[in-house]
């Protein structure tokens, strides 16, 4: 139930309503250009800040064993920030600007106590269904909540909220700013049986005095990459994930700011958001079957050249329709991109280092993301406009697709159960 309530944030507030607000209404006293590269801005901060955080959070939560206190704090911090974008008016950037930078780090750091919890609820047969369900859970939650927030945005009347001519600014953004406190509350509720029903884990190991260090986690951060470049294969998956996911990223949380920008209306950009949440859930199946077919690194090929082309469409973009259709398309490859390069890089991890790799992995997951909306906002500042910086996301594919060709996973597949294999007592 938590990944069906974070996830309301994740489309609500990071993807959907939040950056069109942002740009039409907190960015109401500068160009639509400079309100978008403040929004990349705030996203590039929020990530900056949550990498590097991660470790020593993770060890953190173990050592003192307080998961449950930390997503609880997170969970407020993003809680309290959503609930209060209600008081956001127009012009009000900067409020604006610290309110959507402290809800990603809310939404960012209550998911390293969460899913360190996994391992403790669930024996290891039941941690993929587990995991996956919570995943799909999500899927559903965020776009029910989403869908709510579009029916009163587009029909206050419905709902006995002001509408019609002759509103004052605050009647006329009352539907979206009420969405962000419904997402504040949606939160909030579906955290309760997490944070209620699961028990804290047990520490990792008695403190003792100075047992402990900020630096330890850092140094074993240090120890695991060092480890994890002798597998070439495998680090150069890693480094190829990072690059393209960074492209990924940055398409999923400035669509609707570009879409705002050039004009595609908030119902059009809003309704996408709905189009790319429930397509995306049977395409990834479809996804799985395509890697059985022609593999999975050629499957996440394929996710990329269709990702370069939908940000060389979305340059050319002018009209609603246009939108809803690019939208269509990230909905039939997003999903499946990820899940298979997560799939293709467990391919090549030695079983006896799946916690320490993974955990390297869910950093660079993180670390990714950072780039792309920094490249995004340096581009418009350049060039005044968001068509440039869209085109300018392909450089992540392309750098990506290209570190992958190298990637040989039948050699990395090989190291690995070689790796296993030297593991195993005599």
């Amino acid at each position: 139930m938590y990944d069906w309530a974070v996830s309301s944030m994740q489309t609500t507030i990071m993807v959907a309503v939040f950056p069109i607000f942002f740009v039409k209404v907190a960015g109401a006293g500068v160009a639509p250009a400079q309100a978008t590269s403040s929004l990349a801005s705030a996203n590039a901060v929020a990530l900056v800040v949550m990498t590097l955080l991660s470790p020593v959070l993770g060890a953190v939560a173990d050592y003192f064993a307080i998961k449950k206190v930390l997503l609880g704090l997170f969970t407020a911090l993003g809680v309290a920030s959503c609930a209060g974008m209600f008081f956001i008016g127009s012009g009000d950037l900067t409020l604006a600007w610290w309110l959507f930078m402290l809800s990603l780090v809310g939404g960012t750091g209550c998911m390293v106590p969460y899913e360190g919890l996994l391992p403790h609820i669930a024996p290891p047969e039941d941690v993929d269904r587990v995991s996956t369900a919570g995943y799909a859970l999500g899927y559903v939650g965020g776009g029910v909540l989403l869908a709510l927030n579009l029916a009163w945005i587009q029909r206050p009347d419905w709902f006995g909220l002001p509408h019609g001519a002759g509103l004052t600014p605050a009647q006329a953004t009352l539907p979206a700013r009420l969405a962000f406190v419904s997402v504040a509350a949606w939160w909030a509720v579906f955290a309760l049986p997490v944070l209620r029903v699961v028990r804290e884990p047990r520490p990792t190991r008695e403190p003792s005095e100075h047992a402990w260090q900020l630096s330890d986690p850092f140094r074993r951060l240090v120890s695991t990459f060092h480890e994890l470049r002798s597998y070439r294969s495998l680090f150069l998956m890693l480094v190829a994930f990072m690059l393209y996911n960074d492209g990924i990223q940055t398409i999923i949380k400035m669509a609707t700011a570009y879409g705002t920008e050039i004009g595609i209306p908030s119902s059009a950009l809003i309704a996408s958001i709905l189009v790319v949440q429930f397509v995306g859930i049977p395409c990834t199946f479809l996804w799985g079957a395509i890697a059985g077919k022609i593999g999975a690194k050629a499957a996440v090929f394929l996710g990329l050249l269709a990702y370069t082309a939908i940000s060389i469409v979305g340059y050319f973009m002018t009209t609603a329709t246009h939108f809803l259709i690019l939208s269509g398309l990230v909905g039939l490859v997003q999903g499946g991109t990820q899940a298979l390069s997560r799939s293709l890089f467990s391919s090549m991890v030695p079983t006896h280092k799946s916690g320490e790799f993974f955990g390297f992995f869910s950093v660079f997951e993180k670390f990714a993301g950072i780039f792309g909306p920094a490249l995004f906002s340096l581009v418009i500042a350049l060039t005044g406009t968001s068509r440039g910086a869209i085109i300018s996301v392909i450089a992540f594919f392309v750098a990506g697709a290209l570190v992958l060709a190298r990637v040989d996973v039948p050699a990395g597949q090989a190291a690995a159960r070689e790796a296993d294999a030297l593991a195993k007592p005599a």
